[in-house]
């Protein structure tokens, strides 16, 4: 199924405020790493985008314009990227270990008398993503360290 690049930013950044960055996660996902950097990045990028094109400017003059507005846009999209692998990570189908490990952790939920989402016969990541921050913030750590461990 194709989206479109604004749908992709959008469930990328959806993604992104909805999986949850825990120290458990990050040996298991690539996600938490991810976030990190797209995070860091949103703060960082811009500024240096900024202080290279002056820079380059300053010192290069007005003859390197095009190179200089290439690497700061180069600069700028960076955070972009992470949003866009999200946004395609964010639809992507669970495989199959992760999907009973996903019904694993939505019984226990149930069982615990959580309240969760309607349970997913094809889950995504982002189905994922919003069970496991409902576990972490509904259950105590002696339960969600088992599954981590």
């Amino acid at each position: 199924m194709s989206q479109s690049v604004l749908s992709l930013f959008r469930d990328g950044h959806a993604y992104m405020s909805t999986w949850p960055v825990k120290k458990e996660l990050y040996p298991h996902f690539p996600e938490c790493k991810v976030i990190s950097a797209t995070r860091f990045s949103i703060a960082v990028m811009p500024p240096v985008a900024v202080v290279c094109s002056a820079m380059l400017i300053n010192t290069l003059g007005s003859d390197y314009l095009p190179q200089t507005l290439a690497i700061g846009a180069f600069f700028l999209s960076l955070p972009l990227q992470g949003i866009l692998w999200l946004g395609h990570r964010s639809n992507q189908s669970l495989p199959p270990s992760l999907k009973n490990w996903y019904h694993e952790i939505h019984g226990k939920l149930q069982q615990e008398g959580c309240d969760v989402h309607k349970r997913q016969s094809e889950p995504k990541y982002r189905e994922l993503a919003a069970l496991l921050k409902s576990a972490f913030e509904q259950l105590d750590k002696v339960f969600t360290r088992r599954w981590f461990e």
